[in-house]
């Protein structure tokens, strides 16, 4: 299988590549284009000029705003808070990194890392897990339809597997994958029979990966998907999703090492029975 395969979903209508190459060279040959330009009050020369800043300009538009992913998950963080599975919520401050902190009654406090699309280093390897917490988690908000989001997991867990046999003292304990995309008509989720209402958004259940601990004396990390954390069984409550079929609903990612090659899986749970699986 390919790297869709490290997720259920798909994007809808997501242009081929001979599309987006089709695209990218007409915008290229766009300063030949003498009468076009003029109509707009541009010479070839300074559409040549300004081409490249103009495209890092549409690029920084086109991104996800860092308010508009903390106010998505900041609500449904807090839905989390009004159902009563956690105690408290205490959201980052503006200009402070983006890590929000969970309070569970009997547990103690779980780390969430907001982060954007995964196949960036500054979303996969740019973070620390904070001391207070007994687990930490990266949550992938990501809305470019570049890749499909098992594409977009496989980047991002391939950057963490690097720093997972890299100098950093920290691991995370998973990933998730999920955004305000997620179940709508442009990112169809195969769970939506579990979405509820969060904070005032509905939203169907996030795509959860369980990653490894670091041990001495072995060759395989969490391999076989034998790892367990405490923080993804509570938020999946929040979906209805009972205790008895929670592990249908969680995935894992585990790494092997052989001489100096590394290997990993990726698996995605979303049901009884619904199973993809991803190596590379």
């Amino acid at each position: 299988m390919d790297a869709q395969s490290a997720a259920p979903c798909r994007h809808e209508g997501t242009p081929p590549e001979h599309v987006i190459d089709a695209a990218a060279q007409l915008i290229q040959r766009l300063g030949s284009q003498t009468d076009v330009l003029a109509e707009r009050g541009l010479s070839s020369d300074e559409f040549v000029a300004a081409l490249p800043a103009a495209i890092e300009r549409v690029r920084g538009s086109k991104s996800a705003d860092v308010s508009k992913r903390k106010a998505f998950l900041s609500a449904l963080l807090q839905g989390l808070v009004d159902k009563g599975i956690v105690s408290r919520l205490e959201v980052p401050k503006y200009g402070d990194d983006t890590v929000y902190r969970l309070t569970i009654d009997g547990f103690g406090d779980v780390a969430i890392i907001q982060k954007g699309c995964p196949d960036g280093a500054h979303s996969s390897v740019n973070w620390s897990a904070p001391e207070w917490a007994r687990e930490t988690y990266l949550w992938w908000l990501c809305d470019s339809m570049k890749y499909h989001p098992g594409e977009n997991v496989s980047k991002g867990v391939n950057r963490l597997r690097k720093r997972f046999f890299g100098d950093p003292p920290d691991t995370v304990d998973g990933v998730i994958f999920h955004n305000e995309l997620c179940g709508g008509v442009q990112r169809r989720c195969p769970k939506m029979e579990h979405s509820v209402d969060l904070g005032g958004i509905v939203v169907p259940p996030p795509c959860v990966y369980i990653m490894p601990d670091r041990d001495d004396g072995t060759t395989e990390w969490n391999w076989n998907g034998n790892t367990r954390r405490y923080f993804p069984e509570l938020l999946l409550s929040a979906f209805g999703i009972s205790t008895s079929q929670v592990s249908s609903f969680i995935g894992h990612v585990g790494f092997q090492r052989s001489g100096r090659n590394t290997r990993t899986v990726i698996t995605s749970r979303f049901g009884p029975g619904q199973v993809t699986t991803y190596r590379n």
